[in-house]
């Protein structure tokens, strides 16, 4: 850095006091000798400061000595700062006036590695003891970039100009002179310099002479140089009384991490991706208006902390004791702080931005990954778009080691994508571990053919998670024996709206699958594994529709392995009656019923308890009674209940799917009639075998087997099979019970759906539906 005595050639030569004879001092006078160390080279910015520089600085008459005493000094010092204060209050002709000096000539300055300096010096001359201990990653990574060459280079170009900026504060500091002065001839000097090069290139002008500042005052005592440099700079009459001190030196800090924040900001703004945010996006174009002032009063604080400090080591700790430095500091501080938040806030927006451009643009990408028609060789790809793109993180958990692993486990591999919320149902995460431990089993070749990810959708309301939901996050992984996404946040705002928008997940799980190719073989195969498990792999829809030409509307449908006590009763022939409900009158009216028919017509008959598809806990209740009273068989595992009927929405939902809705399928029509009696109401089922005679509602089955007698006399001729339907559908044909459905935001409605009791096309209604398990669901909720 550059002495004080010689301010080298950013100083224009001090101009000699007029000659005087009637007021020159004795020849024999102490007179200091101020010498002229050579003219600065010829340039626009040296001619442009010298002569602001001699409009504006006092130059001493004849009777008045060039050193003056430093209460002297002192007073001219405030003076002249209170002055640019007041004369300076219009801001808009002084930033008139700044902007005039604005000529940059295009040069691209990376002043980032010399800000990361900058701010090692002032962060540690105001003792940031955090700073100091702790230290941040990007300062490191910084300090190593800036040893590369090109750096260096850069900081060798540059280091001529921050050598004079800084002689410059130091000068004037000295001298007393204005500061909006001393700012505006800084800024003359750096016309040619972008706003946030100015900026930095100031601050480490000044970071120079305050940081030496501060050296000397943490190493004088242990080293004889710095001790002897000290003495001659009053360090050590100032650090004796730095009780007195304490508040300016805090003021000091508090304005010199202000200008530091301001600096930051700055330089953040011209560090935005231009390709994702124009000049003339609002945040943006609000924030530029601004930086000229900006910069304009953080450089023009850097002149009152520079001349505050000179007055200091000039005049000793005296000088400290007074307010009204102090409040200078202060009320810059308090200015730049304000122009600070609002900076900042327009960055926010600037971030906000670009982060939502950002998300624009990886939602197309993952379009385009995800076309059908495009070729790839392998998965990767598509599951680092997914999942985790970098290679600095493991971001899977092997659910059967517990150990965490990378992508590559799933190379080449079919993957079922499971997708859900944090609300994943104990019953539905109890079936696919069944299922997913069964084909583990049972199907040693299954395993080499695909492998389950779980991806969590988790909210982002706050980072990180709040301990609850890490809580629950946690549980729910470790619950799972397939691969796990490590960590919810690694899916990215984009994958979760492709997710949503085009493989329409909301609340409930779905099960896409992807080919070792990546390509999307199913957007939702949960249906097929809810319907066939691992007998519908690969999960196509091909596999699908081959899996429906093979299966009749049986009762083998209804049940599959559920229950195997009923798949015993069906390869006995027996008679099967699979009721639900929840009043417990008519349940004990109808089983009353259905053993006095089966005794007169002397058929075995087997009944089985299945619930309904919604009221849980009246369901378990119902189940407690009929098993305490004897009536019947029933399903006392809450899951066996929720899969039955998870079972018969995939079914509707997968012939909606394939586009085999057809109300002439005697499957679709069966499933629509269970579905709408479940909802509401009894219903009950009857089946010779697996072939199933009657699927009728509470209205119509019991009075069937009341009025027995009616029809009694048909068996003989018809058959009891024949007689009942005959009489069963007589009656039906009268009531014709309600129907209703809903369709949940996960799988997509059909257009039209006719009703299965009177084939006619069902209205269409918007239904906002609340199933708590005690409460039954007002009919409100049905109307248009």
């Amino acid at each position: 850095m550059a002495h004080l005595t010689n301010p080298g050639p950013f100083h224009p030569s001090i101009p000699r006091p007029l000659h005087n004879p009637a007021s020159a001092p004795a020849p024999d006078a102490a007179q200091p000798q101020v010498h002229d160390h050579g003219a600065a080279p010829a340039n626009h910015n040296h001619d442009h400061l010298t002569s602001t520089t001699q409009l504006r600085t006092a130059t001493p008459g004849a009777s008045q000595p060039l050193m003056k005493s430093p209460s002297a000094t002192h007073a001219l010092i405030r003076g002249d700062r209170t002055a640019g204060m007041l004369t300076m209050s219009d801001d808009h002709a002084m930033m008139n006036q700044i902007l005039a000096t604005h000529a940059p000539d295009g040069r691209d300055v990376d002043v980032r590695p010399l800000l990361y300096l900058v701010e090692d010096i002032l962060n540690r001359a105001t003792e940031h003891v955090d700073f100091i201990i702790k230290g941040t990653q990007a300062q490191i990574e910084m300090e190593e970039k800036a040893q590369q060459a090109n750096y260096i280079a850069m900081l060798e170009a540059l280091t001529f100009t921050i050598d004079r900026i800084a002689c410059e504060l130091s000068y004037k500091a000295l001298r007393g002179s204005d500061p909006h002065a001393t700012t505006t001839a800084i800024f003359s000097f750096l016309s040619s310099y972008a706003w946030d090069a100015k900026l930095v290139l100031s601050l480490s002008a000044f970071a120079l002479n305050y940081g030496e500042f501060w050296l000397l005052a943490q190493i004088y005592s242990t080293n004889q140089l710095a001790k002897s440099m000290a003495i001659l700079k009053q360090l050590p009459s100032l650090l004796e009384h730095t009780a007195p001190l304490k508040p300016r030196f805090n003021a000091f800090n508090t304005l010199i991490r202000t200008m530091m924040d301001v600096t930051r900001c700055v330089v953040e703004f011209k560090d935005l991706p231009s390709m994702y945010i124009s000049p003339d996006a609002p945040a943006l174009a609000s924030a530029m208006t601004l930086i000229p002032t900006a910069v304009y009063w953080t450089i023009r604080s850097m002149v009152a902390c520079a001349t505050q400090i000179s007055s200091l080591t000039s005049m000793g700790h005296e000088y400290g004791v007074s307010a009204t430095e102090s409040w200078e500091l202060s009320t810059l501080a308090h200015k730049l702080q304000n122009i600070h938040e609002h900076l900042r806030k327009q960055l926010n927006l600037c971030y906000q931005h670009i982060e939502e451009k950002k998300d624009v643009d990886t939602f197309h990408m993952l379009l385009k990954l995800f076309d059908p028609n495009v070729a790839h060789i392998d998965n990767m790809k598509h599951l680092k778009a997914l999942i985790y793109a970098g290679d600095d993180k493991l971001p899977l958990l092997d659910g059967a080691t517990r150990r965490k692993v990378g992508l590559e486990v799933l190379r080449r591999r079919n993957v079922l994508l499971l997708i859900s919320s944090l609300e994943f149902s104990g019953d539905e995460l109890e079936i696919l571990e069944q299922i997913y431990s069964d084909t583990r089993m049972h199907e040693a070749g299954m395993q080499s053919h695909y492998e389950v990810v779980w991806i969590p959708v988790v909210e982002r309301s706050g980072v990180p998670l709040s301990e609850e939901t890490r809580t629950r996050f946690e549980a729910l992984r470790s619950s799972m024996p397939w691969y796990s996404v490590e960590d919810p946040f690694l899916i990215e705002k984009p994958v979760m709206r492709f997710i949503k928008e085009v493989w329409h997940f909301r609340t409930k799980p779905i099960l896409v699958v992807l080919d070792p190719r990546g390509k999307v073989l199913s957007q939702n195969a949960i249906h097929m594994m809810w319907i066939w498990g691992s007998a519908a792999f690969p999960f196509t829809s091909y596999e699908e529709e081959k899996l429906w030409s093979k299966e009749t509307w049986q009762l083998n449908l209804l049940i599959d392995g559920i229950d195997p006590l009923i798949l015993d009763w069906i390869k006995d022939g027996k008679y099967i009656f699979l009721y639900g409900g929840d009043d417990m009158e008519w349940i004990s009216k109808f089983v009353a019923s259905a053993r006095t028919v089966a005794s007169a017509f002397g058929i075995p008959l087997e009944m089985v308890y299945v619930g309904k598809s919604n009221k849980r806990e009246q369901v378990k209740k119902v189940a407690a009674i009929i098993k305490e009273r004897k009536l019947s068989h029933c399903w006392e595992d809450p899951a066996m209940v929720w899969f039955f009927w998870t079972r018969l929405e995939s079914m509707m939902f997968s012939k909606i799917q394939l586009g085999q809705a057809d109300d002439l399928d005697p499957i679709v029509q069966g499933i629509k009639k269970l579905l709408s009696y479940g909802r509401e109401g009894g219903w009950a089922v009857l089946s010779e075998g697996s072939n199933i005679l009657v699927n009728g509602h509470s209205t119509t089955v019991l009075p069937t087997l009341v009025d027995y007698v009616k029809w009694r006399g048909n068996v003989a001729e018809k058959g009891f099979n024949l007689s009942f339907i005959e009489y069963h559908d007589q009656l039906h044909n009268v009531a014709h019970p309600c129907c209703r459905f809903e369709f949940l935001a996960t799988t997509k409605a059909p257009e039209s759906i006719r009703c299965p009791e009177c084939h006619r096309v069902m209205e269409k209604h918007t239904a906002f539906v609340c199933c708590h398990d005690e409460q039954a669901i007002p009919d409100s909720l049905f109307a248009s």
